[in-house]
Formats: structure tokens, sequence, C-alpha cells
């Protein structure tokens, strides 16, 4: 049962958002030899915390099967501010269907995406411009979307879901998941095959995300949660020994400055290698941030590096807790397409279980841990309190000297990411990111 904080800020989120972020349009890099112009462009809203880097995953699907890298597009909005976003939805779709040409778009909306999907369309206008809307892992609701239910309606939901209660929507077209937790709503085969089907009215070719040549890399410094810009932020691209996490180099491949919309790159990614990704902020006072990531499948021009907002917003008020102390680093784990849940999955840091019931419960859907000593210079494998009055994130007391430990070691489902213990007053925050 949700403690009445939860309660207070799932309904606050789930009912409004903020003026309008920059929105990513997919590359021409990621599309496929043979495309058709002529599939409505698809705009998919994220929910809470989250970015549009939720559906990376999906993008790359759906440009396997045919969409052009220009019809996919995804909306960035402050999932912790006050007020609408309806009116910006609304400028974004104006603009895609002035770009492509198309007469409607497709539109998703997962999770307090939802409630923004639902909102948009109860207008007559704007809901002529959606062809079709897909509900995911959202609120139910009385009727398709629409003003008078008249916009064709997909509503995914699972009832392994311990975050949002999905059921039925009269009218609409109903799947429900077995055993997918609230991300994987979002971004997991199954939801790809049937927004697929429910677009085009055929099966796509395949589900699989398969290797391309390219690997075409670049994406964007955005704030957690609010996904406002980071501008003029240095962003330092290192290739890594894949068994330590060690630089190959002191020197960086690569080095690029965030524009006005926090985007940077790209780069051409090799097979099977790993990189690291160093975030200066213009800002001296705020962190450096170094992030881990698992080789480059294919292109992805959703590569997001969360920088930490303000200690003003919600999500800024945890981060700014996180130890400064040059003794010990600080790492986050991010699961970036599903939770991990006690008995279903197995995540490890230097051998300590992260995935207990008491880490790992299906009511908190964890899907980023925050791993530290809380104070006494020892790892006492205990809760860190701050943490405890929210889904989805979980702190963790456990103590990484940099004196004497070179090479972190993570564990999640038998896939393994190897970082560097970096002194956290010095060198700031590392995050390891599986995809």
């Amino acid at each position: 049962m949700r403690n009445t904080i939860l309660i207070f800020i799932a309904f606050t989120f789930m009912l409004s958002s903020c003026k309008k972020e920059d929105d990513i349009i997919i590359d021409d890099d990621g599309t496929p030899a043979v495309c058709d112009t002529s599939y409505n462009p698809i705009i998919m809203c994220h929910g809470f915390l989250a970015s549009g880097d939720t559906y990376a995953g999906q993008v790359k699907r759906f440009t396997q099967n045919g969409y052009c890298g220009t019809s996919t597009y995804v909306f960035d909005w402050n999932s912790l501010g006050g007020g609408s976003s309806v009116n910006a939805l609304n400028d974004f779709i104006d603009y895609v269907l002035m770009t492509t040409g198309a007469t409607q778009v497709e539109l998703v909306g997962h999770s307090a995406g939802g409630g923004l999907g639902y909102d948009y369309l109860s207008d007559a206008t704007r809901a002529q411009k959606v062809a079709h809307y897909v509900h995911l892992g959202s609120s139910p609701q009385s009727a398709p979307a629409g003003p008078n239910g008249e916009v064709p309606t997909l509503n995914i939901y699972s009832p392994y879901d311990a975050i949002v209660a999905g059921d039925d929507i009269p009218g609409a077209t109903n799947v429900s998941l077995d055993l997918k937790d609230h991300y994987e709503v979002a971004t997991s085969e199954q939801t790809f095959l049937e927004m697929f089907e429910f677009f085009r009215g055929e099966s796509p070719n395949s589900s699989a995300i398969v290797s391309d040549d390219k690997r075409t890399v670049s994406g964007k410094v955005l704030t957690l949660g609010e996904n406002q810009a980071l501008v003029g932020a240095t962003v330092n691209v290192y290739k890594l020994n894949s068994l330590t996490g060690e630089r190959t180099s002191s020197n960086p491949l690569f080095t690029y400055t965030t524009n006005v919309e926090g985007r940077w790159g790209s780069f051409n990614a090799e097979e099977n290698v790993h990189y690291e990704f160093e975030v200066i902020s213009a800002d001296p006072a705020d962190r450096k941030l170094h992030y881990y990531r698992e080789p480059f499948l294919t292109t992805d021009a959703l590569v997001y590096l969360r920088a930490f907002p303000p200690a003003s917003s919600l999500a800024g008020t945890l981060l700014a807790s996180l130890p400064e102390d040059d003794d010990q680093a600080v790492v986050i784990s991010f699961t970036s397409s599903q939770a991990v849940i006690y008995n279903r999955d197995v995540m490890t840091v230097e051998g300590y279980d992260l995935s207990t019931q008491e880490f790992a419960s299906e009511s908190n859907t964890t899907i980023a841990y925050f791993l530290y000593d809380d104070g006494n210079g020892q790892t006492d494998e205990s809760a860190v309190g701050l943490f405890s009055f929210t889904s989805f994130l979980t702190g963790v007391d456990v103590f990484f000297p940099t004196d004497q430990q070179e090479t972190i070691d993570l564990n999640f489902n038998q896939r393994e990411l190897h970082v560097p213990s970096w002194p956290s007053e010095t060198e700031g925050v590392t995050i390891a990111v599986f995809d």
C-alpha cells in the first residue's frame, strides 16, 4: 500500500504537465534502406520521471520494419511540473504534420503520458489529427479516446503492473500482458507487435532488434524528470576495456558541446565495444557524471544522459543528498527497459544481492539503485531511508572505497557492466545503464 505522499505525487503527475521541452526527431541514420513514407508518423509520450528514451527499443523496431527514421518521434515533457502540456503537444503535432505532409499521426502515451494523451484527445479538433491512440500502462478510462470515443484506441496493460492498476476500456481494443512490469508495458516486444498491427493492420516482419553496420549514436543531456536541456555541456566519449571499465586512452575519442536542445553527437560505434560518456556541465557547481552503457547493437539516436536537476525540485532534492566524498564512489544502476523484481530478476553489485524482497519488491518496481555508504565507512546492505517514500528508486548502503578498488562489477540477469570507482567529490557520480 502506498503512503499519502506517493498517492499525492501520483495524482499530481497524472493530471498535470508543464511547458513543452525539445522533442527528438529520429535521425535519418536510423532509417532502413527501404522505408514507406506513407506511414503516419508516430509520436510517443513518456511517463513520470521518464524521458523519450523509454521508447528507444520501440523506435528501433519500427524503423527495422519499414518506418522511415523521420516518422518516429518522442515528446519530452516535464513530468514533475505543474500546468498542462496539451498546448505544447498540439504545437508539436502540428509541426510534425507540416514537416511530413501527413494528415494524421499515431499517438502513444505511457503511464502519466496516457493521462496527457486522453487530455489532448478530449477536444474534437485535436482528435481529428490522430488516426490511432495507444494507452500503455495508464489509468482505465470509461470509453475510447476522443470527446465521443471516436479515436480508435488500443489499451495495453498488465495485471503484474504494481504502479497503475490497468483494466479494460469499454469499446477499445484491450490487451492484457502476462508478467510485465510497469515499464515493460511500454518497452516489450509484445507491446511493439500489438502497436504495429493496430497501426498497420498487419504483423511486422520481426520484433527482434537486429544489428546493423552503422550503429550511429547520438542523444541529449536533459535533467532527470524535468527534461530541461543542459546547454553548453561537454560530452566526452571514451572507448573502454570491456573487462575493467577503464579507458583505453586518456584522450576522448569524441568531444561534443550540447546545443540549446541539449543535443550531442553523433559517432559510429564499434561492434561489441563499451563506451563511457563523461558529462561536464558549463556550470562548475554541477556534478560531473560518468555514464557506462552496454555495447550498441544498432543505430540509437535516443542516448539520453540525465543531468541532476536543481535541488528545489523533487528529483533534485533526492540527488542533492548523494555524498561528495573522495574516499568513496557513488554508483547508480539503471535498468532502462524493465524493473528489477524479486524472484524474477537477479541484480548484484560486487557480489551483493540487490534483488531481494527488501530492495526489489514488486510493489516498488525498482529501475534505479542508488549505491553509496550512508555514513560509517562500511557496507551495511541496509536500505537508505531517503528513497523509501517513492516507487522506482531504491537506495542501498554499499561502500565502494576509492583507495583500494579499481573496478566495480555489476550483473543484471547475467549481463555485466564494469565501472571504475571514481572519487565522488572530485569526479562526481557513476551511472551504469542496462538497456
